[in-house]
């Protein structure tokens, strides 16, 4: 679906990173064109993301120089750092520029002109 850094390209992976990545492409493309289920679906990436960062990866960092020197040596040869980036609010709503929001979210509080106490007449 997307571009790998080179050693984390699809057939340069383990066989069981390969399957989850087949996988999720496959959960991605059925939920293809709604909005809402792929929200879902990153929004449970970016979980698991955060939570390998926190727990196993922590736990894994090095505790020497030669292992240090060679994590850092991956993360400047493999394409840096993994990053979750969240859309940002302007790149969504320019996707949505020619809605006519009062058609989609049409006032439910009456205004002043209809608002009265009930019983009144106008």
């Amino acid at each position: 679906m997307t571009d790998h850094p080179p050693g984390d390209r699809p057939e340069s992976l383990p066989e069981d990173l390969k399957a989850l990545s087949q996988a999720i492409d496959r959960a991605a493309a059925a939920r293809q064109g709604q909005s809402l289920k792929l929200l879902a679906l990153l929004r449970l990436l970016e979980q698991q993301h955060r939570d390998i960062c926190e727990t196993l990866f922590r736990d894994a960092l090095p505790d020497n120089r030669q292992h240090l020197y060679a994590l850092l040596r991956d993360i400047e040869v493999n394409g840096g750092w993994p990053y979750i980036q969240r859309m940002k609010l302007q790149a969504l709503l320019a996707n949505v520029a020619n809605l006519n929001f009062d058609t989609l979210f049409p006032a439910t509080v009456p205004t002043i002109e209809e608002d009265r106490f009930p019983g009144e007449e106008k």
